[in-house]
């Protein structure tokens, strides 16, 4: 819990906006209530339930930066289904070319010209020349770990404490007290012991990076470039340049998951800051809502497996599926990057970004809080603590029974924040007004709190 406020006092107007949120959805309520007779924890994914208030908000349509939810309330959407909609929803010009491929058939198994297109956009964007795709990023993640483990003959993988790739068993672990790598807390049907597949390293240590690469049993290093999915935590000065030698003289590859950090520019954090990783994985807005993703190869290690996705037991080797690369996905990502999350676009939303987060730290300076907003282009998130260097520091600063306090207010207020942690995400689609809203909601609710 966070020191400085009154714990009977954040359950009284907890449970105040509670009672205002189930007034205001009656709609949503009765949905609840059937969706519950035969959808497991009645929704259609479990994690759908961790938005604030006492059942989920069902939503009715979206358009561009704003949800409307069955119950007829408007909303300015920074969740933006946790980057899937960074692009705005049902972009006129993505919405055409999904309806008109549809209308075409969504898939044949067969490839179509957007595929070379798209191949070509992002190596234009990302550097990597080899391209494939995937559904998702948990796909593409999985694909990228078995083409290292085949480039290097190795078997074990390293990742950073607090990480998060989706849902791929190797990569949903952390460190115990101990300093021993575990299961990540509610991971479900663990097939192994984790520290049989996976070495665990803090971010920004690059000495324990440093020793966990030094038995030269490593295949693959696979980071996000920023920590994203507990919040923001950016590299210290270094680190990346660190990370790319120790990798390379270990003969250990390099997979950057870009699937999150997008939200630095059209070729993320790779493009940004110039990093040259050996293989790259990106998913979600790039379909403009519909699932897709992608990875993407260098040169030298297409050039050691490339003879593999030639061989006639490619279908049974562990990567791919019938739908991926499907005419419908691919199409939506053409129309998805040739008209959203290109220069002109983050042009516009990384400032909403900065206003959003200097508004923020306004409104955390005038209360006397050593909390922080940090921000990674377009996206921003505020911490209850100075900025935490690492994924341990960050999950140690959470604090449920505020943030869910703070998450339903701007809700009640037609506005949305990432229901997992404290996050906001632009799209072009917003303006200053939204960004200014924002301050004067989470000033309103911190004054209600701590007082003026």
């Amino acid at each position: 819990m966070i020191a400085g406020y009154d714990p009977a006092r954040l359950a009284g107007l907890h449970q105040r906006e509670r009672a205002d949120f189930r007034d205001r959805h009656p709609r949503s309520a009765a949905l609840a209530a059937a969706a519950g007779r035969h959808l497991l924890a009645g929704v259609p994914m479990p994690w759908m339930r961790r938005w604030p208030g006492d059942f989920p908000l069902f939503v009715a349509d979206a358009a561009q930066g704003m949800v409307r939810d069955v119950d007829g309330h408007d909303y300015v959407d920074l969740c933006l289904g946790d980057t899937g909609a960074m692009g705005g929803h049902a972009v006129p010009a993505v919405t055409a070319t999904i309806a008109d491929r549809a209308g075409r058939g969504a898939t044949a198994m067969l490839p179509t010209a957007d595929a070379a297109w798209v191949a070509a956009e992002l190596a234009r964007r990302f550097g990597l020349p080899m391209w494939q795709f995937a559904l998702s990023a948990t796909d593409a993640n999985r694909f990228a770990l078995r083409i290292a483990r085949l480039a290097t003959a190795r078997r074990r993988i390293v990742v950073f404490d607090f990480c998060y790739h989706g849902t791929v068993d190797e990569t949903l672990v952390t460190l115990d007290a101990g300093g021993r790598v575990v299961a990540r807390d509610g991971a479900i049907g663990v097939p192994v012991d984790p520290a049989l597949t996976t070495a665990v390293v803090p971010f920004n240590d690059i000495a324990a990076l440093e020793r966990a690469l030094a038995a030269g049993d490593i295949a693959c290093v696979l980071a996000e470039p920023a920590l994203t999915n507990i919040g923001v935590v950016l590299p210290e000065p270094g680190f990346h340049d660190a990370l790319r030698r120790l990798t390379r003289e270990t003969g250990t590859l390099l997979i950057l998951d870009e699937t999150h950090t997008i939200c630095a520019g059209p070729g993320g954090c790779t493009g940004a800051d110039g990093l040259s990783p050996d293989l790259l994985v990106v998913g979600k807005p790039i379909g403009g809502g519909v699932p897709a993703a992608a990875y993407g190869l260098s040169a030298t290690v297409a050039d050691i497996v490339g003879a593999r996705f030639a061989e006639p037991s490619i279908d049974v080797s562990g990567i791919g599926g019938t739908l991926a690369g499907n005419a419908l996905s691919v199409a939506a990502m053409r129309a998805a990057l040739s008209t959203t999350l290109r220069e002109e676009d983050f042009a516009t939303a990384i400032p909403l970004a900065e206003r959003f987060t200097a508004g923020a730290a306004a409104v955390i300076a005038a209360h006397g809080l050593s909390w922080h907003v940090q921000r990674l282009g377009c996206r921003a998130e505020y911490w209850f603590c100075p900025p935490p260097r690492d994924g341990a520091a960050a999950a140690a600063a959470g604090d449920a029974g505020l943030e869910a306090y703070l998450h339903l207010y701007a809700l009640n207020r037609g506005m949305l924040l990432t229901p997992f942690h404290n996050m906001a995400l632009f799209t072009p689609y917003h303006s200053p007004s939204d960004a200014d809203r924002h301050s004067e909601i989470f000033d309103a609710a911190l004054t209600e709190l701590f007082g003026p």
